[in-house]
C-alpha cells in the first residue's frame, strides 16, 4: 500500500524546494531579463549572484514576509559593498586591505542575532564579487542595478512564491505564559496550596515554550535595542515564575494563608485579613498578557502587588516552616514585577514607567548607545565572536592577496571556497573540505564532460539551467556539502557558459580553485583557534566560577554582618560575572554546533549547570543586598551568622575547585574532587533556633548553587541528563560599558552557527533569574 517509495517528501526536502524555487526564478528572471533582453552581461551576472548571495548561499531566517523585509534593509548595505569592491579591487594591496576590514564586519555583525547572522555570508558575496576582474568602476551603474533587479525580484519572490506560514510571536508566547501563571498563582490561594500534576506539566510546557530552542530563530529577541531586551527579560521573568510557582512551599500546617477582602480564600475558616500576596500575582500576570496582547491596562495590579510585597518584607518572626514560605513569596512577587516591567519597557519602550535603573538598566539608553556595549564588550580575544571574525577575515585578505598576485582565473571562486568551507575546528574543516573537494571533482567531470560535449551552443545551457538550479538548492542543503558542491559547480559552469564562449578548461579552473580556497581555509583554521570553542568553553566556565566564588564569599559575609543598604545598580561584582557570563554563554552556542569528532571520550561535563548557577549567583547576590529602598539590615545571630558562612565557603571552595580542573591552562588532574556542598534537605535540618528571615533566603540561594555544582561536577555527566540552560541566546549584557553580548549556519559557519543555533533551555524546576539583564 505505501509501496516502496514515500507518499510524501520528507519536510526537510519539502522546505528546501520552496526555497530552491523561490531562488531560482528570481535569479534566472534577472539572469535572462538582462543577458537576452537588454545584452546587459554584467548587470545579468550581479541579478544573479545577487539573488543567490542572499538566498542560496545564506539562510535568512523567518517566514516570507519576514525575509523579505530584511531583505529590503540589505538593498542599501549591498550597494555600498559593491561600491567598496569596485574601487578598492583597481589595486592588489587595496584590494586585500579591504577584504580584511569589511570581512571582519561582516562576520563580527552575527553578534546582533540570528538575523544579523544569517545576512552575513551574502554580504561577505556582495562585496567579494565586484573585487575580481574587470577592475572596471566604470561599470558601477551596471552592477549596482543588476543587484538591485536580482534583489527585487527575491524580495517579491519570498512574499508571493509558496509563503510559509508566520510563527507565533515572541510577545504572544510570554503573554501565554503569563496567562499560565495567572491561573497557577490562583490555584495555589486555596488549599492543598499546592499545585497538582497536570497544572505543572503545563506549566513546564508553557516555560518550555519561552526556551530559545523551541523558539524560530527570527522570532527570538535577540537585538541590542530596548525593546529587545526588554522582550528577552520578559520571557526569562515569565519563566522564572512558572518555576518558582511550581516549587512554592505550602503554609505551615494548620495555618491559613493571608486573604484580602476581594480574595476567594478569606472565605475560609482561619483565614486572616490583609494583603493577598498570590492574588496579586495573579492579577499582575494577567495585566501583563493584556499588555502584551496591545491592551493598555491601568497598573493598578502592579501597585497592589508591591504593597504586598512590602507586608511580606516587613513580616517578622514565624516558624521556620513560615520563614521559607515567606522567602518563597517574596521571590514570587519578584518575579512577576519583574516581568510586569519588562513587559511594559518591551511594548513601549522609552516611554516605559521603570522604577529604578539596577536590572533594567538599558530602558533609558538609546539604540546606538546599546550598540556599543554589546560590540564592545565582545570586542576582545576571548570571544568567540571575535575569534571567528579574526579567522575568517584573515582567510579571505590571504586568499584575495594569492589570486591577485597569481592572477588565477575565475579568483572569485577561491573566495567563494574560502568563505563557504572554513569552520570553527580544524576538524571540521578537514572534514567538510575532504567533502567539499570530493564532490568538486565530480561536478567538474560532469561540467567538463557537458562543455566539450555542447560546445558553443548556448541555447542547451540556457535550458538546462533553470531546472539544474531547482535541483542543486533542493538536495544540496539537504544532501550536504559534497552533493552541494557537485552541482554548484555544474550551475556556475551553465552561467559562465552563456556569459562568454567556454570549453572544458572552465571546470579545470573551478577546481583548481576550490582547492587553493579549501587550502587557504584549512591553513587559517589551523593556525587560528583550531580547537573551535572547546578550550574557549572550559577558560571562560573557569574564569566564571572563579568570579562566582568571590560574590558568594562577599554576599554571605555582608549577610552575617548586617548594616545598612542603599540601592545601587548592581551588587558588588555583578559587572565581572555579567561580562564572564556572556563569554561563556557565546563559547557554549558555539559548542554545542561543532562535532566532537574521534579520539578517546572526555570526561562530559553538565556545562548548562555551571551556566545556571552564574545566573543565580547574579540573581541571589542582587535580591540579598540591593533593597528597594534604603534600610538597615541587623545582624544574624551567632549561631546563623557561623552557618551562613561556613556554608557559603564550601560553595565558594566547590567552585574554586571545579573552576581549576576545567582551566585548560591550568595543570589539575582531571578526576573530580569530592564536593562536600550542602543539599536542601541538610541546610534546613541544621536550622539555628529564631534565625531570622535573611537566614532562610541565603541557605536557600546556597543550596541551589551547591546543586548546581554537584550536576557540574558529576563524572560522565550529560547534558541531556539535566534539562537545564543558560538560554545563551538572551540579551545578557552588562551594566558596563565594556561587557556586552547574545541566540544558531550557512556561509561562513563560524559566525553564523555561534549565534542562531538554539540550546536546550532550563526547567521550570530550576528557574533563571530575572536579573540577567
Amino acid at each position: 500500500m505505501g509501496g516502496p517509495f514515500p507518499r510524501r517528501l520528507p519536510s526537510a526536502y519539502r522546505a528546501a524546494a520552496r526555497r530552491a524555487l523561490r531562488v531560482t526564478i528570481a535569479a534566472g528572471t534577472g539572469f535572462y531579463v538582462l543577458l537576452y533582453g537588454f545584452d546587459l552581461a554584467v548587470g545579468a551576472t550581479y541579478a544573479l549572484f545577487g539573488a543567490i548571495a542572499m538566498a542560496g548561499l545564506s539562510h535568512l531566517p523567518g517566514s516570507g514576509r519576514q525575509r523579505a523585509m530584511l531583505l529590503v534593509g540589505v538593498v542599501p548595505v549591498c550597494w555600498v559593498l559593491i561600491t567598496l569592491g569596485t574601487y578598492l579591487s583597481v589595486r592588489t594591496w587595496s584590494a586585500v586591505l579591504g577584504m580584511l576590514v569589511v570581512g571582519f564586519a561582516l562576520a563580527f555583525m552575527a553578534v546582533g542575532g540570528p538575523r544579523f547572522a544569517g545576512a552575513a555570508t551574502g554580504l561577505q558575496l556582495m562585496y567579494i564579487l565586484p573585487s575580481f576582474p574587470p577592475y572596471d568602476p566604470g561599470s558601477l551603474g551596471e552592477r549596482l542595478a543588476g543587484a538591485t533587479f536580482g534583489l527585487a525580484l527575491l524580495i517579491i519572490a519570498e512574499i508571493t512564491l509558496l509563503p510559509e506560514p508566520s510563527a507565533l510571536p515572541y510577545r504572544e508566547r510570554a503573554a501565554r505564559a503569563a496567562d499560565g501563571a495567572a491561573r497557577c498563582a490562583d490555584r495555589l490561594r486555596t488549599a492543598p496550596y499546592t499545585l497538582p500534576e497536570a497544572a505543572q506539566r503545563t506549566a513546564r510546557a508553557l516555560s518550555a515554550g519561552l526556551r530559545s530552542s523551541q523558539v524560530p530563530e527570527a522570532e527570538r529577541p535577540a537585538g541590542a535595542g530596548a525593546r529587545q531586551r526588554a522582550l528577552a527579560h520578559t520571557g526569562l521573568a515569565t519563566r522564572t515564575l512558572l518555576g518558582r510557582l511550581t516549587v512554592l512551599p505550602p503554609p505551615p500546617q494548620g495555618a491559613v494563608p493571608p486573604a484580602d477582602d476581594n480574595g476567594a480564600g478569606g472565605e475560609q475558616v482561619g483565614a486572616t485579613k490583609g494583603p493577598d500576596p498570590l492574588r496579586a500575582v495573579m492579577e499582575v500576570a494577567r495585566e501583563t498578557a493584556d499588555r502584551l496582547r496591545g491592551r493598555v491596562p491601568d497598573g493598578r495590579a502592579y501597585t497592589a502587588l508591591q504593597q504586598a510585597r512590602q507586608v511580606l518584607a516587613a513580616a517578622e518572626g514565624g516558624s521556620p516552616a513560615a520563614l521559607r514560605r515567606n522567602a518563597a513569596l517574596l521571590e514570587v512577587a519578584d518575579a512577576a514585577l519583574a516581568m510586569s516591567t519588562a513587559a511594559d519597557i518591551a511594548v513601549r519602550g522609552r516611554a516605559a514607567d521603570v522604577p529604578a535603573p539596577g536590572r533594567f538598566w538599558y530602558a533609558r539608553q538609546r539604540a546606538p548607545r546599546l550598540w556599543w556595549r554589546r560590540l564592545s564588550g565582545h570586542a576582545a580575544g576571548r570571544s568567540v565572536f571575535f575569534q571567528n571574525a579574526v579567522r575568517i577575515s584573515l582567510a579571505l585578505a590571504a586568499a584575495r592577496l594569492i589570486a591577485g598576485i597569481d592572477t588565477l582565473p575565475h579568483g572569485f571562486w577561491v573566495l567563494l571556497a574560502t568563505l563557504t568551507l572554513t569552520r570553527t575546528t580544524v576538524r571540521e574543516t578537514r572534514t567538510t573540505e575532504r567533502k567539499a573537494l570530493t564532490g568538486t571533482l565530480v561536478g567538474a567531470l560532469v561540467a567538463a564532460t557537458l562543455l566539450a560535449v555542447v560546445g558553443t551552443d548556448i541555447e542547451v545551457y540556457a535550458v538546462a539551467l533553470p531546472p539544474l538550479m531547482l535541483v542543486t538548492f533542493t538536495l544540496g542543503p539537504v544532501k550536504g556539502v559534497g552533493w552541494a558542491q557537485a552541482l554548484f559547480t555544474v550551475v556556475v559552469a551553465l552561467v559562465f557558459a552563456q556569459l562568454a564562449p567556454a570549453t572544458w578548461q572552465l571546470a579545470e579552473f573551478r577546481l583548481l580553485d576550490v582547492l587553493t580556497g579549501s587550502a587557504i581555509g584549512a591553513v587559517f583554521g589551523l593556525l587560528a583557534w583550531p580547537r573551535g570553542a572547546h578550550d574557549e568553553l572550559r577558560r571562560s566556565v573557569a574564569v566564571l566560577l572563579r568570579i562566582a566564588a568571590e560574590i558568594v564569599v562577599a554576599t554571605t559575609a555582608q549577610i552575617a554582618a548586617g548594616g545598612r543598604r542603599v540601592p545601587v545598580v548592581t551588587a558588588p561584582g555583578h559587572r565581572s560575572l555579567q561580562h564572564a557570563l556572556v563569554m561563556a554563554e557565546s563559547a557554549y552556542a558555539q559548542y554545542q554546533s561543532e562535532p566532537q569528532g574521534l579520539g578517546p571520550p572526555q570526561v562530559r561535563r553538565d556545562w548548562q549547570a555551571a551556566l545556571i548557577a552564574a545566573h543565580h549567583t547574579l540573581w541571589g547576590a542582587d535580591r540579598l543586598l540591593v533593597p528597594a529602598e534604603p534600610v538597615v539590615i541587623p545582624p544574624l545571630g551567632r549561631e546563623a551568622s557561623e552557618s551562613v558562612i561556613r556554608t557559603g565557603d564550601r560553595v565558594a571552595a566547590g567552585m574554586l575547585l571545579t573552576s581549576a580542573r576545567m582551566d585548560p591552562t591550568g595543570d589539575t588532574a582531571e578526576t573530580p574532587a569530592p564536593l562536600h556542598a550542602p543539599t536542601a534537605s541538610a541546610t534546613m535540618a541544621t536550622d539555628p533556633p529564631g534565625a531570622a528571615r535573611a537566614y532562610y533566603a541565603t541557605m536557600s540561594w546556597l543550596a541551589s548553587l551547591a546543586s548546581d555544582l554537584e550536576r557540574l561536577a558529576a563524572e560522565n555527566a550529560t547534558e541531556a541528563e539535566t534539562d537545564t540552560d543558560s538560554d545563551s541566546d538572551s540579551d545578557s549584557d552588562s551594566d558596563s560599558d565594556s561587557d556586552s553580548k547574545q541566540g544558531q549556519g550557512q556561509g561562513q559557519r563560524a559566525t553564523t552557527v555561534a549565534a542562531s543555533r538554539a540550546h536546550p533551555a532550563s526547567a521550570p524546576d530550576d528557574p533563571r533569574s530575572t536579573h540577567e539583564q
